[in-house]
């Protein structure tokens, strides 16, 4: 048996409506807390939509204690909508417009945002950011790199979160400034873009943004993720689309991980015989990052195996059909 305080998943999508019924009770079992995205069809980027999603979220997971932490969606706030806002989000996140899915509405010039960041800088309110350019899909991350210095060079006091990194280059630039944490996603430590593309098939289930890289890529996070690097998160990037817009021309970006996270991480973790190395990779760097104290909640895994199911619902979840050596405890039945 294995005991977790109070995990958190730093980075969550849990869409709307029938989609966020479905979903969101997956993490809320296994997390005491999510970061969730403000992507929607109509962006989260007021407080009265803060307000009207927070308790739809909560609605959806009435089964289990759980705290959703909300984010405002980029936009030129003002310093009174800021000020209003602080206590009621845990950040404000940042697209390049058109990046993914459901970006239209965001920054197209990096120029224009400063007045807003220096802001947030004021107020400590953290800014997590969706890090690609638009240019060649293997080197959009790289290609950013150049933003998120320039902010962590001009803004020292702002608390800023490189989203999902996938590769080295990403590290070796996070080392450089203690004001930057990152995300890292389960996938990311699983899959390169051979996984997604070789093979002679595509593999629809497995596209996400950022894509995964290369494999040196993948080891790099691995490695820095498994020795307790203090400035990385876990964030799932959960990212649920029904079949039918994965298995199709124009497929959509997002892999479905919440139903396996925490087991598969324990399985990776103890692997590497690092698990002493889990706690703070779920919970303890979080918090400090963000200085948030979470829900108390103990979510235990026992030496359990299952199959993960092919289909939940209209959605098919990562490693569909695997079989996993750890499970959940079924927090009801404790």
């Amino acid at each position: 048996m294995l005991a977790l305080h109070s995990p958190l998943d730093m980075h969550l999508h849990l869409r709307e409506q029938d989609m966020l019924q479905l979903v969101a009770p997956f993490t809320a079992q296994a997390f005491a807390g999510a970061v969730v995205m403000p992507n929607l069809v109509q962006p989260v980027d007021s407080l009265d939509r803060v307000a009207a999603y927070r308790r739809a979220i909560i609605e959806s997971c009435s089964a289990h204690p759980f705290t959703p932490y909300m984010t405002l969606f980029f936009r030129a706030f003002d310093r009174e909508e800021l000020v209003a806002a602080r206590e009621k989000i845990i950040g404000i996140k940042l697209y390049p417009a058109g990046i993914t899915t459901q970006s239209e509405a965001g920054v197209r010039d990096f120029e224009a945002i400063m007045p807003t960041v220096a802001l947030l800088e004021e107020l400590d309110i953290p800014l997590l950011v969706h890090g690609e350019s638009n240019g060649f899909v293997m080197d959009r991350e790289a290609e950013f790199l150049q933003v998120y210095k320039e902010l962590a060079r001009n803004f020292p006091r702002l608390r800023l979160v490189m989203e999902h990194i996938t590769t080295a280059a990403a590290l070796d630039l996070l080392d450089q400034y203690p004001n930057m944490a990152a995300t890292v996603t389960l996938h990311h430590l699983m899959l390169t873009l051979d996984d997604v593309a070789g093979g002679g098939l595509l593999q629809p289930h497995l596209f996400c943004k950022p894509i995964a890289k290369t494999p040196r890529d993948r080891d790099a996070l691995c490695r820095a993720v498994l020795r307790g690097h203090p400035q990385l998160m876990f964030g799932s990037d959960s990212a649920p689309h029904p079949r039918h817009a994965k298995e199709c021309c124009g497929c959509a970006a997002g892999v479905f991980s919440a139903p396996v996270a925490l087991p598969m991480l324990t399985e990776l973790f103890e692997d590497a015989d690092c698990l002493e190395s889990l706690p703070a990779f779920v919970s303890s760097n979080a918090t400090r990052f963000y200085g948030i104290t979470p829900l108390d909640k103990t979510v235990r895994l026992q030496r359990k195996t299952w199959r993960v199911p092919e289909n939940y619902g209209s959605v098919r979840p990562f490693l569909a059909g695997s079989q996993l050596r750890w499970s959940l405890v079924d927090d009801a039945a404790r």
